[in-house]
């Protein structure tokens, strides 16, 4: 299982489509990147998987629950 998915993912301001249908696993003991040129979308892809934003469409899910409508202090609760 993966530690981490987003599924669809997409983040919208207005009619600027910053992240659009990202899917992303990410799987535990693996480091993992993200590059891509200047307004790409890499900081709200990240801020969107810390709950900081809250994405337009899409899920994410984090050790097998879905995490999307948290905000982020839920996000690093410890149960």
């Amino acid at each position: 299982m993966a530690l981490s998915e987003a599924k669809g993912l997409k983040k919208t301001f207005g009619a600027l489509i910053a992240v659009n249908n990202v899917d992303l696993t990410i799987e535990k003991g693996l480091i993992h990147s993200v590059i891509g040129p200047n307004g790409a979308g890499k900081t709200t892809l990240f801020n969107l998987l810390a709950g900081v934003i809250i994405s337009t469409r899409g899920e994410i899910i984090f050790q097998g629950s879905d995490i999307s409508s948290l905000k982020v202090h839920e996000r690093c609760k410890e149960d």
